[in-house]
C-alpha cells in the first residue's frame, strides 16, 4: 500500500511566544542568573513619565474605559525602574529538555498534580465533556505556571505593565495589556490592589496577560467574576477554554514514547513532517516497550528533543496546543510529557547518557558558522529555536551526519573545517 504524502505541521504564529525565560524560571521557583541581556534593539525612552501618562490616561477614557476604573487604579498607574532593569537584563537560558524537565518536574509537583486531579475530579470531567481538554493536560499547564497557585508572582500588575507602556523596548504591547488591565476593573474581575503577579504583567494560577484574560477567563463557579487568582473552578474551566481556542481535538492523543531503531531515516524526524503510525511502523518505530504502534488515528510527528540518542516521541496535531500556548519547544514538550504521567505513563527512557548540550556561546558560534556556509538562522542569539534547527538538519545531510536536527559539538567542528 502507498502511504500518503506526509502532511506538513506549520509553525505557531505568535501564541504565546510572548513568554520570557526569565519570568517562567522564577515562576518555577529558579533563579535568574547575571549575564548579558537577550539581544534587543537599544532605545531610549523620551519625554516626561508624566507627561505620557496623562495622554494615556485621555486615551483610556476615548476607548471608553470609565474615570472610576481609572482612578481606581491611579495608585498602581506609577513608574518602577526596577521592572525595566528586569527586562533589559534577561538572560537567555541554554538548557536542554532533560535539564529543563528534571527540574521543573520533581517527584513533589507529579505527586501534587495526580492528587488536584482526585480533588478536582468532577471539575475536570465537567471540563473534558464541555471543552474536550482532558484533566491531565491541565493539571500540568496549572503545576507548570505557578505550582499550583503557589507561586503567581509578587509585583502589582497595573505597576508593571504602566512601566513597561512608557518604556520604548516594547509599549505597544503592553500599552494594549494595559488598557485591558483596566478594563478588568471596569468589568469587576478584580480589584487594582488583588492584581499581583509575574514582573511582566502575567496573571493568575495560569498566568494570563491582562489581554488574554480579557479574551479567555470565564466565570465557571457562577459568582459574576472572573478570578484566576482565588476560584479553582474558573482557572480550570478558563484554561480549558483557552486550550479548545487553541486548536484541541478532542479524544485524540498529543505525544507518545516510542522505541526507533538505529536505521531510522533521521530527516524524517521533524516538526514539518507527519505520517501514519503505518508509515512509522514500516520504519521500525515501535511503542516503547517493543509493541506495534495502533492502526489508525491521525498523522504524527517525530520529535527527537535530544537528538536521535535521547528519548523519543510521536507528537500529534494536539501538540500545536502546546507550542501555542508556549512556543518554547523545551516547554512545550515538558508540559506534554507531564500530562502523559500524570495520565498514567512511566518514567521516560533517558537515552544515551551524557548527552551533549551546546551551551550559549556554543549555539551563537554554532549559528555564526550556518550563516557562514550558507544557512541563514538571522542574527545570532544563541538561542536553538525552529529555524536553527532547520538549518542544523541541512548541514547535517550536507556532511553526511545523521541528520536527527540537533546541535552538537561535532557538527560545529565540521562546520568550522567545511568538511
Amino acid at each position: 500500500m502507498i502511504s500518503p504524502a506526509p502532511r506538513s505541521f506549520a509553525p505557531p504564529s505568535s501564541g504565546r511566544a510572548r513568554r520570557r525565560a526569565g519570568a517562567i524560571l522564577v515562576t518555577l521557583g529558579l533563579t535568574l542568573a547575571a549575564g548579558p541581556a537577550l539581544a534587543q534593539a537599544p532605545c531610549q525612552n523620551t519625554g516626561r513619565f508624566e507627561d505620557w501618562l496623562a495622554r494615556f490616561k485621555q486615551e483610556a477614557v476615548q476607548q471608553g474605559i470609565s474615570r472610576q476604573a481609572i482612578a481606581a487604579a491611579a495608585p498602581y498607574l506609577v513608574y518602577d525602574q526596577r521592572i525595566v532593569n528586569i527586562d533589559r537584563g534577561q538572560k537567555f537560558f541554554a538548557q536542554s529538555f532533560l535539564q529543563f524537565s528534571d527540574k521543573v518536574l520533581p517527584a513533589y509537583r507529579l505527586q501534587k498534580g495526580a492528587e488536584q486531579l482526585k480533588v478536582h475530579a468532577a471539575l475536570f470531567a465537567r471540563a473534558e465533556k464541555q471543552f474536550g481538554v482532558p484533566g491531565p493536560i491541565i493539571v500540568a499547564f496549572w503545576g507548570l505556571e505557578s505550582d499550583f497557585g503557589v507561586a503567581m508572582g509578587k509585583d502589582h500588575a497595573i505597576r508593571s505593565l504602566t512601566t513597561l507602556a512608557y518604556d520604548c523596548r516594547r509599549s505597544e504591547m503592553f500599552r494594549g495589556h494595559l488598557f485591558d488591565a483596566l478594563r478588568m476593573i471596569e468589568r469587576g474581575d478584580l480589584r487594582p490592589d488583588e492584581m499581583v503577579g509575574s514582573w511582566a504583567g502575567e496573571l493568575g494560577q495560569t498566568q494570563m496577560m491582562p489581554s488574554e484574560y480579557m479574551k479567555h477567563a470565564i466565570d465557571w463557579d457562577g459568582d459574576g467574576h472572573r478570578n484566576l487568582l482565588k476560584s479553582v473552578p474558573d482557572v480550570i474551566g478558563s484554561s480549558a477554554s483557552y486550550l479548545q481556542e487553541l486548536g484541541w481535538q478532542r479524544d485524540e492523543p498529543w505525544m507518545r514514547e516510542v522505541k526507533v531503531p538505529a536505521s531510522m531515516p533521521w530527516q524524517e524526524a521533524d516538526l514539518a513532517i507527519q505520517h501514519t503510525h503505518a508509515k512509522w511502523s514500516g520504519w521500525g518505530v515501535t511503542l516503547r516497550d517493543g509493541k506495534p504502534l495502533p492502526s489508525g488515528g491521525p498523522p504524527t510527528s517525530l520529535l527527537l528533543p535530544m537528538g536521535r540518542l535521547g528519548p523519543a516521541f510521536l507528537v500529534y496535531p494536539n501538540f500545536q496546543a502546546y507550542l501555542k500556548w508556549n512556543a518554547s519547544l523545551v516547554y512545550a514538550t515538558t508540559a506534554a510529557y507531564y500530562a502523559t504521567r500524570l495520565a498514567g505513563a512511566p518514567p521516560m527512557s533517558r537515552g544515551a547518557p551524557d548527552i551533549p548540550v551546546l551551551s550559549q556561546e556554543q549555539g551563537k558560534e554554532l549559528q555564526e558558522l550556518l550563516n557562514r556556509a550558507g544557512f541563514d538562522v538571522g542574527t545570532p542569539d544563541g538561542k536553538i529555536g525552529a529555524g536553527t534547527r532547520a538549518a542544523v538538519k541541512q548541514a547535517q545531510l550536507k556532511f553526511g551526519l545523521p541528520a536527527d536536527s540537533y546541535a552538537t559539538p561535532e557538527l560545529i567542528a565540521r562546520l568550522r573545517t567545511g568538511r
